[in-house]
Parts: structure tokens; sequence; C-alpha cells
């Protein structure tokens, strides 16, 4: 999803309005629901892991204190690579190939490590883990009153059924982005799309794919991009293409599931993606209001799929890696930095502790210590994004030259 594609995957947007970020992105209910004002627990805190082997101990206390890092949003704070948190145990293949995408397209500050990177290759997890150790220092991510607790919520690459021709059962319209959107800020909002007669011809032509419902159209446009699945012709067997982010109507996004919240439809424990589309059958003469309420509308571009195991392209514009790519707020996190969490699987206390690359971002992916997690695409991605919404702490690795 370039994220932009975060952007509007307000999916993973519970704590900004929500992480989109994108971005319905708990994840979905965070999502829909945006800013959740419930508090969150702080999760308890783990025995300290063993020292790892080749772990840098030889910083004291007091001098592992004074080494700070200043970010506009985030304040990083030097730690032991002990202080991690089951940092021994993750599996790092896939981390690796994560890291190496976004070497593809390093920061300044990463040129020397990912050059060095490039070189060693990867052994198993444990010669990794020493190379790890050897060229980074970890640091504990805090906001700027110096809270360590912060958010996770998740999203996904939804899997949509389409038709490349307008016909019964494919009547709602994915959009590329109209040739006079640069020329008039803000654009026309949804309802203006939907109901005037300049506004819709605007949009004529420029029709990428029909999918099912409007429903289908707004997961896409919340999320940032997804797949595509063309039934085949004549005992063909279907494609599947890929929708990207392409622009937006310079609107302010609103979630349709807060909506829902304010009118007392929903609880806020309710908000879920299942949920909202219930409320729709149910409520068939309601659904235009409640997509009115969201002015933001998001157009799309047609992108080929080479890879189905790799993501959509996120905001560093390298694709995004199922559970090892995150959306951070780039005022915390630079693009490319490998981020250690401490939080749990979605509506469990099962310990969900792994490295990952932060690739991504969201328009309500905000703050020092919020991130959003790429589950995927799928049926099981979408379930687990959709209930992700767990206390977090999190630690960057980090150049030590």
């Amino acid at each position: 999803m370039t994220h932009m594609t975060r952007a509007f995957r307000c999916a993973r947007r519970l704590a900004a309005a929500p992480i989109l970020g994108t971005t319905l992105a708990g994840a979905l209910a965070a999502l829909l629901v945006a800013c959740s004002s419930t508090p969150l627990s702080t999760p308890p805190s783990p025995a300290p892991a063993a020292a790892p082997r080749g772990a840098d101990l030889s910083l004291g206390r007091d001098d592992l204190g004074l080494a700070t890092i200043e970010r506009p949003r985030a304040r990083w704070v030097a730690v032991r690579w002990s202080d991690l948190p089951g940092w021994d145990g993750d599996r790092l293949a896939d981390f690796w190939a994560a890291l190496m995408r976004s070497c593809e397209r390093p920061a300044p500050a990463w040129l020397d490590a990912c050059a060095k990177a490039r070189q060693v290759g990867t052994g198993g997890d444990g010669a990794t883990r020493e190379w790890l150790q050897r060229q980074l220092r970890p640091y504990r991510v805090e906001s700027l009153d110096r809270d360590p607790v912060g958010l996770a919520t998740g999203y996904f690459e939804p899997l949509v059924d389409a038709s490349r021709v307008s016909r019964p059962g494919f009547r709602v319209a994915l959009y590329a982005p109209p040739a006079d959107l640069a020329s008039r800020s803000p654009y026309w909002t949804r309802q203006q799309l939907e109901t005037l007669p300049a506004a819709q011809k605007s949009l004529q032509g420029r029709e990428i794919a029909w999918v099912r419902d409007r429903l289908d159209a707004l997961l896409l446009q919340v999320q940032g991009s997804g797949r595509l699945v063309f039934a085949g012709e004549r005992g063909s067997a279907p494609t599947t293409v890929r929708v990207g982010y392409a622009a937006h109507n310079d609107q302010p996004y609103r979630s349709v599931g807060r909506w829902l919240i304010d009118q007392g439809e929903l609880r806020s424990s309710e908000a879920s993606w299942p949920a909202i589309r219930a409320w729709a059958r149910q409520h068939p003469d309601r659904v235009d209001e409640m997509l009115r309420s969201n002015p933001r509308f998001v157009f799309f571009r047609e992108e080929p799929l080479p890879d189905p195991g790799v993501g959509p392209k996120g905001a560093q514009g390298v694709p995004l890696s199922p559970g090892r790519s995150i959306a951070v707020d780039p005022q915390s996190v630079p693009y490319g930095t490998p981020v250690w969490l401490d939080t749990t699987e979605p509506l469990a206390t099962r310990p969900l502790r792994r490295l990952v690359v932060a690739q991504d971002t969201g328009s309500a992916i905000v703050g020092a210590v919020r991130a959003d997690y790429f589950w995927g695409w799928g049926d099981d991605a979408e379930a687990a994004a959709g209930r992700m919404k767990q206390p977090l702490r999190m630690w960057v690795l980090w150049p030590a030259s």
C-alpha cells in the first residue's frame, strides 16, 4: 500500500482516529472506529532475558541513561540487548528478507550497515543475531513525556471478487484519479461524487474494475490497496491483480465505525468489520448516510502481481512482508529501521515478540510507541487484523556507528 497507502488505511487507526497507515485499521475495529478512548493497560513486565551470546554489556546503567536520541515525536533511550524481552527466541530468516528489501532504498544512516548486510548474507538465527548485535545498538522508544507504552493495531491486504465490466452483481466501480484532480483542492466529497452531475462526469472513463458492493469498495479505500480476483471466462482460471493507492480527494477521513458508535448503533467493543457489514444488511436505507459520513474518497491504480508471496509497496517504496513489516510514524521511527515489538496476539495474552522493519505509515499512525502490524492477505489475515488492539512496547535497532 505506496504510502500513501497507509495514509488512508485508517484501518490501522485506532489510536489516531484510526495504522492505513490506512487503515473498520480493532485493526478493523480500530481501523474503522478510529481512535478509541479506552485507556491501555500496561503489559506485565517480563522477567529479564538471559544475556544473549555476544551481547554488548560494556555500558553501565549510568552511561546508558545518557545515551539518548531525540526524534521530533519520540525519545530513544539506549538499553542493553538483554533488556529486549524474548530477544533470543525469534526466528530471523523472514526478518532478514524484509531487511534486504529495505536496503534496496536505504536512508543515509543505513548505507554502511546495508552494504555490510549485503556482503555477509544470512546464516542461521544465531549468526544473524550476532551480526545484528555487532552492527546495531538497541534503543527503547518512548514518547516525549517518557511513556514507553503505546498501541499496536493490525492491517491486511483485502482479497475482493471483481469484474472487468459492470454487470449484475458487480455494480460498484473502483476509479483511477480524475484528470482534473490536481486542479481542485479539496476535490469533490464522497457525497458530491455520488450525487452531483458535474462531479460524476469527472469519474466517467476512469473505472478500473467493478466490485460487488460499496462496503467492498470502502474496505479497499480504508486499507489503501488490495487484490482483485477476476473469475475466469469459458473455463479459464481466475486471475488476480493488485490495486494500489494512487490519490485521494483531499477531504478528511472520518471513521464509519465511529459514526455508528456516535449514532448509538454499535458499542465501541462491537465496531468490527463484520459488525459493520451486518448493520448495513439490517439497515439498507441508511447505508448512504453511513458511507457519506466519511467524505474521503480514494482513487487507485492497477499494479501487476508478479510474486503473490509478497505484499504491496509501503511508504518506503518496498514490498511489505507478512508478519515482518509495520507501519509507523516516520517522525518517531525512520523507514527501514528494524524494530523489536513486545505486544500480544489479538484478543489474547500470548506474547507476540519479534523483529520487524518499519516500512509503511498511515494517517492515523501517529506518535512514538505506535505500530500497525501487517498480517498479509486472506481470511486469516483479515480476522487477525480486525481484532488487534494491544498494548505495545518497542525498541529500535540503530547503526552503532
